[in-house]
């Protein structure tokens, strides 16, 4: 049994590394081209008016890490389920594609619709008491409508900082068959809040913006809540850190 736990809290960790090593690698992204830009004031200003458009277009791919937020039930602590000692979600990766439609409000101010597809495989480890354990995972393909206004700071020569946030809908688009035996079943809508941030840098044919994003689901998604695996869970939510990469 605590083996299994330990092995879990590994790949929990094992996420969580990698985003930060992101953060980390967007970051120093970051400073190396504020420095280049103010060691070198001279450069040429790429696409110098490309942000004086009203409407601009692009599209995007994004490694997304997601896992569900689980809470308890009454019955987990009845003689019903003593033999199931924590129900752990795990932390797992997909990716997303889609489209970039960015229309200018103000010089420091955008609202973004990003239209997507998303591919998610979501796991939960029930644990039982005799050091056994069986994984339940949720595979799905999401459509999601994110909308969301973008903060801009001042250009910087060829960079721009930004900060983003809104609300996501989502719809299932398609999903594992449910089959007879019993199962983890969620529901195919949800509604999550998000914000992140990024850099704008600016390129003479394009712009590329590479972005953080988290995000947290506002609904339940728990579906079925009679079998053995719906029945020890009250409430199902979805989180997810996203690393976006952003071409216009």
């Amino acid at each position: 049994m605590q083996v299994s736990y330990i092995w879990s809290k590994f790949h929990l960790y094992r996420y969580k590394v990698v985003v930060a090593s992101l953060l980390l690698a967007l970051c120093c992204l970051a400073q190396v081209s504020t420095v280049q830009a103010q060691q070198k004031r001279w450069v040429q200003r790429n696409n110098p008016n490309y942000d004086s458009k009203k409407l601009t277009y692009g599209f995007l791919i994004a490694l997304h890490s997601s896992t569900f937020k689980t809470k308890y039930s009454d019955a987990f602590v009845t003689q019903q389920f003593d033999t199931v000692y924590s129900v752990n979600p795990m932390w797992t990766s997909g990716f997303t594609l889609g489209f970039i439609v960015n229309h200018r409000v103000t010089d420091y101010l955008d609202v973004r619709l990003t239209p997507q597809v998303a591919f998610y495989e979501n796991k939960v480890r029930y644990l039982y008491t005799n050091e056994t354990f069986k994984d339940a995972t949720v595979e799905s393909t999401i459509v999601e409508f994110p909308v969301l206004l973008k903060y801009k700071s001042e250009r910087r020569g060829n960079i721009r900082m930004y900060m983003v946030g809104g609300l996501k809908p989502a719809i299932q688009a398609s999903g594992k068959k449910q089959q007879a035996k019993e199962e983890l079943e969620i529901k195919s809508a949800n509604l999550s809040i998000e914000a992140g941030f990024g850099f704008d840098l600016y390129y003479p044919l394009f712009k590329f913006s590479p972005e953080v994003r988290f995000s947290h689901g506002m609904l339940d998604m728990l579906g079925n809540r009679t079998n053995s695996y719906g029945q020890p869970l009250s409430r199902v939510s979805t989180n997810m850190v996203t690393v976006y990469f952003l071409f216009q």
